[in-house]
């Protein structure tokens, strides 16, 4: 089930990062979203690319992107796309960013595809099939215990305004965990916990089309995902925790402290 579907996405995923291999390091244009949001001509040139290969074959179905927002023909399908994931990275030519492309069927997410065109890394899920890196199978790490875990975190586009919450939790998780990285693309955060690279991840004030393909590749890797509170976690919350099964119980300590 869901084999052209997933064509497609690959097929729309390829082509868009034709598009920002090719403007990597070139970029003629970079403005604001807001005060450290950035868009840049790649954003718009490669979702235009994944929107004309989705279109050309479904186009009936609903689109949610980051640049267009939500382009609504009152489908159960609706189609969640980050062109661009790591747009900061991009423009800064540090090579860790993604395209990330998920499918819902009636709020249910059943497949989706991260794409990283600069180190050619492709995974891809679709519910009940397991995970994938470049066709072959991944799954979460084993580590057991907070002390030997690496994890994985990004900051709010309104950190600058608002950031006692989020340090006092970053600090808390680093003073437990072996380390912390934060590189800038939640896309590829989460598969990274899903090819067991990170142990842990965790972050909030994302967008649906940040974590919509990488929760689910989580969770077809063997791992878990939530929200801070330990609830059913959909890409419309604002916060998520993903890990494997024993570091999701210590960071659910920690994220929820007595």
């Amino acid at each position: 089930m869901w084999e052209k579907e997933s064509t497609v996405i690959r097929q729309a995923a390829y082509e868009a990062g034709e598009v920002l291999t090719g403007l990597f390091g070139n970029l003629k244009t970079i403005d604001k979203k807001g005060e450290i949001d950035l868009v840049t001509e790649a954003d718009i040139r490669s979702e235009k690319a994944v929107l004309r290969v989705i279109r050309d074959n479904f186009p009936g179905d609903g689109l949610l992107t980051e640049e267009s927002g939500e382009i609504e023909n009152h489908s159960e399908r609706l189609w969640l796309i980050d062109p661009l994931d790591g747009t900061t990275n991009y423009a800064h030519c540090f090579p860790f960013f993604a395209v990330s492309i998920a499918l819902q069927v009636k709020g249910e997410t059943v497949a989706g595809q991260v794409f990283n065109p600069i180190l050619n890394e492709r995974f891809e899920a679709v519910k009940g099939q397991g995970a994938f890196l470049n066709d072959r199978p991944i799954r979460v790490s084993k580590t057991a215990a907070m002390g030997d875990a690496l994890l994985a975190t990004g900051f709010p586009y309104t950190i600058h305004r608002d950031h006692k919450g989020v340090i006092d939790i970053f600090t808390r998780m680093i003073s437990e965990a072996q380390g912390v990285r934060r590189p800038g693309a939640a896309a590829i955060d989460l598969c990274y916990v899903a090819a067991g690279k990170f142990d842990g991840f965790w972050e909030q004030g994302l967008n649906p089309w940040d974590t919509a393909a990488g929760s689910l590749i989580v969770k077809e890797a063997g791992g878990m995902v939530s929200d801070y509170s330990g609830g059913a976690y959909t890409p419309f919350k604002k916060t998520i925790v993903a890990a494997n099964p024993e570091i999701y119980k210590e960071m659910s300590r920690i994220l929820n402290p007595d």
